[in-house]
């Protein structure tokens, strides 16, 4: 099995370096991440610059390939460019510094790279790991290797798209894999205001979880329990209910 492994939080993360090393074991892993963090950048993809890509050597042999590029535009080259000749039949994304849980999947670097994967109809899993300063992302790399050996060998995961959480509970004693919705829950929607040295405002965005977790069992309500998360989801962002009833509106141009 080929494996394209890429990142939000560049070429030189830790959770990209702990990740490449347990995939080996799952087949060859081809590396193209960001040259530098892509942290919150969505889905953006550049057109009015070139993407430049530099060989990055290991022990004396090429590691990886980094792009000054969006994680995005890192499966995207990859797949249509470098890699076309020579499929690859996984893309994994992370492991992210922090989780990508709820409403924050839709601002993330690491999900948005496995979106552009399954665009091909590539089986893509974005993988991220709660934040710590202390993080293991040793042990959260076999978590994520054995999740992702087991959608692989499935038949019905061909072409869909996976968001995998791992909570620091589950890097430290055993746990459940919890196969859930992404939430909807916000986060983050508070700033501290400050000013700087010349007396000019200011604002830092704050991580605030929701005052309230959700009623429904979701990646977020069970991620708060301690238990890894795992949900499939699409790209399609058409409602198709409302469409077919709009069409009995009276609009007109």
């Amino acid at each position: 099995m080929r494996i394209l492994l890429t990142n939000d939080d560049g070429v030189f993360a830790p959770g990209l370096a702990a990740l490449e090393q347990q995939l080996r074991h799952l087949g060859e892993v081809i590396v193209i991440a960001p040259a530098t963090e892509q942290s919150g950048v969505g889905h953006s993809i550049t057109y009015l610059t070139p993407l430049v890509g530099k060989s990055i050597h290991r022990d004396g042999r090429h590691w990886a390939w980094a792009v000054e590029g969006s994680p995005a535009d890192c499966v995207k080259l990859a797949i249509a460019e470098l890699l076309r000749d020579d499929p690859v039949d996984l893309v994994v994304s992370g492991i992210n510094s922090g989780l990508n849980a709820g409403i924050n999947v839709l601002y993330s670097g690491t999900v948005a790279a496995a979106i552009e994967g399954a665009f091909f109809g590539t089986t893509s899993v974005a993988v991220s790991l709660e934040y710590d300063p202390d993080a293991d992302f040793q042990s959260a790399a076999v978590i994520a290797k054995n999740v992702i050996s087991g959608i692989a060998k499935n038949p019905d995961a061909q072409g869909k798209l996976f968001n995998l959480n791992i909570p620091t509970q589950a890097t430290e004693s055993p746990t459940e894999l919890s196969i859930v919705p992404m939430g909807l829950a916000q986060y983050g929607n508070r700033y501290e205001k400050r000013q700087d040295p010349g007396g000019r405002d200011y604002y830092w965005a704050l991580w605030q979880e929701p005052d309230e977790p959700p009623k429904e069992q979701t990646d977020v309500t069970e991620l708060r329990r301690g238990n890894v998360t795992l949900s499939c989801l699409q790209f399609d962002m058409t409602d198709h209910g409302a469409t077919e009833e709009m069409k009995a509106w009276d609009l007109k141009i």
